[in-house]
């Protein structure tokens, strides 16, 4: 199994009537060098400013990204090539992030190569330390930007913490 951390930007809450903007991955493993980005062109004329504020593009800006169906078959070649067995999608926000990237390779690319399930970041946290009250970002050791391969790296980083810390994963 391979874990594969992903962090998405969007321009509004919800896949189809608003756009993912850009995407991030990494292949969780020591070093963090297998990373995958993507720019997509907005799907929909529906735009919310403040959400699409926090990626720091601007809408003209993103009407210049590229397909959204290339990326999604790239993102899906680059987990082929990358994520041997099966590619577990976990996410620090798994019910954002995962329904805009299962929306759009269902969409554009006819199937999602994650299958039917994701996992929670947090959640995984919670469990290792036996506390719903806890939270896991202290063990971030790099700042959360909102450019998606970054923020899908100091989540990878964490998980790798929650590794030495105990959590059985098997990377």
């Amino acid at each position: 199994m391979a874990y594969v951390m992903v962090d998405v930007e969007s321009d509004g809450p919800i896949p189809g009537d608003y756009s993912m903007i850009c995407l991030g991955a990494v292949l969780v493993q020591e070093g963090l060098e297998q990373t995958f980005y993507g720019r997509l062109r907005p799907i929909s004329d529906n735009w919310i400013p403040e959400a699409l504020a926090i990626s720091g593009f601007s809408r003209q800006e993103t009407m210049a990204f590229d397909d959204p169906k290339t990326v999604m078959a790239q993102f899906g070649q680059w987990l082929k090539d990358h994520a041997k067995g099966r590619a577990l999608f976990i996410s620090d926000n798994n019910g954002f992030d995962w329904q805009f990237v299962n929306w759009y390779f269902w969409h554009f690319t006819g199937g999602n190569p994650f299958g039917h399930s994701s996992a929670n970041l947090g959640s995984l946290y919670k469990g290792l330390i036996k506390d719903t009250f806890q939270n896991f970002k202290h063990l971030r050791k790099t700042p959360h930007t909102h450019n998606p391969v970054d923020d899908a790296k100091v989540n990878a980083e964490a998980l790798l913490e929650m590794k030495k810390m105990g959590l059985k994963i098997a990377l």
